[in-house]
């Protein structure tokens, strides 16, 4: 049997080269825009002048205040350059915000050692910087601001002038300061690591929600295509009358045997489609609700597996259909989340089954349910605990693969999402002794065909 060939999937994978597209997302490339540099630059130098004030004013600390005054100063300066010298709503490039947040550090390292160093608790501002390149820039950029806000902690342990007071007091001890200065690290790291892993999921997220969308408008399209037939039927039906009309009015008045010829023939045609119309929609909204709109629950469970009765040799995948005794079965209506979503499952299945694959319909006066079970290993524990989020797949390479698929975790979130949004709620489980299960419940109301 000779190896299938990669079919192209929502989740497949794109070529090494562009590997990278998807696991990192809008996070590859900087998104710092000149007006949340700017803004936030204001809120630091407005909380170093309001802290500078109350050290002068409300405490009486002494301190180089001059010194102080013109390292803010010099802040301002800057920031009124960034902002007069490019738009608002321009986003930096990699390099440019890399200068201009490590400026705010050497700013901010400048102005903490003129009162204090790690002897001053606002040491911590040290971390605004970080964090916000840590929530708009690539990791490399990240890394060099982590590692210079780093340095500049530990440097103000050892290099910067005592910690203004009234009453003289000897000066913290070493100790006491590198360990503030480590301290300082820390946060840097933890701070930075938390906001960089959030925005990581979030942009992850975003993505596969994106595709949900593109998957969910393409499905959507395509489900409108028989209601636009059967528009297209009813309106064409008036023009198509009165061609009928015209041509049996040329092959009544028809003088030469070819041109009584063409017009019967017109005739004919003309008829043909209006047969064909007809099929199409004698009734067009009948017509719609019965062609494109309901579907009983066997057709959509045979819908389900056509796609995949003969993907494999070593697989069967069977379908059946039942209910509660008394209950009519329920027609249901055509959605096309519910067929992609269980198509999704199937496949999936495929893989991994040793022999067999059920999808089953089930009904009562109250539910309707849906399950794909597999007699294959099951979900690994692992893969269990994050099962219906995004990037979740315990073969990414699709060694082995019967269907040739190479999944990137996003199917399952997809297929999830778009049932959910069908009113469903889903499940995963592993069923005894062996196997994994796959289903879905609806409140009947909300998929019968009324």
């Amino acid at each position: 049997m000779s190896e299938p060939t990669p079919t192209a999937g929502l989740d497949t994978a794109p070529p090494a080269d562009t590997q990278d597209v998807w696991d990192s997302a809008a996070i590859r490339r900087g998104h710092l825009r000149v007006r949340t540099l700017v803004t936030l630059r204001w809120v630091v130098i407005g909380g170093e002048v309001a802290l500078l004030a109350a050290m002068a004013f409300a405490l009486g600390y002494p301190a180089p205040y001059a010194l102080c005054a013109l390292v803010v100063a010099a802040g301002a300066f800057v920031n009124v350059l960034t902002g007069v010298a490019s738009t608002p709503q321009r986003v930096m490039g990699d390099g440019e915000a890399v200068l201009q947040l490590s400026f705010d550090l050497l700013q901010m390292s400048l102005l903490l050692g003129l009162i204090g160093g790690t002897a001053n608790p606002f040491i911590l501002t040290l971390l605004a910087p970080v964090t916000l390149a840590a929530a708009t820039l690539p990791l490399r950029p990240l890394l060099i601001l982590g590692g210079l806000g780093s340095a500049l902690s530990m440097v103000l342990a050892v290099v910067a002038l005592p910690y203004p007071s009234i009453v003289p007091e000897p000066r913290l001890s070493l100790d006491f300061r590198l360990a503030a200065g480590v301290a300082n690290v820390a946060g840097i790291a933890l701070v930075a690591g938390y906001v960089r892993q959030s925005v990581v999921e979030a942009a992850r997220m975003a993505l596969a929600l994106d595709v949900t969308q593109t998957v969910l408008a393409r499905e959507q399209k395509l489900s409108a295509l028989g209601g636009l037939a059967a528009a297209a039927a009813h309106e064409l039906g008036t023009p198509l009358a009165t061609i009928s009309i015209v041509a049996k009015e040329m092959a009544r008045e028809a003088t030469l045997p070819q041109v009584k010829e063409d017009a019967e023939l017109l005739i004919a045609q003309a008829e043909r489609c209006r047969e064909i119309l007809k099929r199409l929609a004698a009734t067009p909204d009948k017509a719609t609700d019965e062609v494109h709109e309901r579907l009983s629950l066997r057709q959509l469970v045979q819908e389900v597996i056509e796609p995949h009765a003969n993907a494999s040799r070593e697989v069967r995948v069977e379908a059946i259909v039942t209910g509660a005794k008394g209950v009519k079965t329920p027609d249901i209506r055509r959605l096309p989340e519910i067929t992609h979503a269980f198509s999704t499952f199937v496949e999936n299945a495929v893989d991994f089954a040793k022999s067999e694959i059920l999808v089953s319909a089930r009904f009562d006066a109250e539910s309707v349910i849906i399950e794909v079970r597999d007699d294959g290993p099951g979900f690994s524990p692992e893969i269990l605990a994050k099962l219906g989020e995004p990037y979740v797949t315990s073969r990414p390479g699709a060694e082995g693969s019967r269907t040739g698929h190479i999944g990137m975790g996003l199917g399952f979130f997809i297929s999830k999402t778009l049932l959910e949004r069908t009113g469903a709620v889903v499940t995963f489980h592993n069923a005894k002794p062996r196997g994994a299960v796959v289903a879905a419940k609806w409140p009947r109301s909300l998929v019968e065909a009324t």
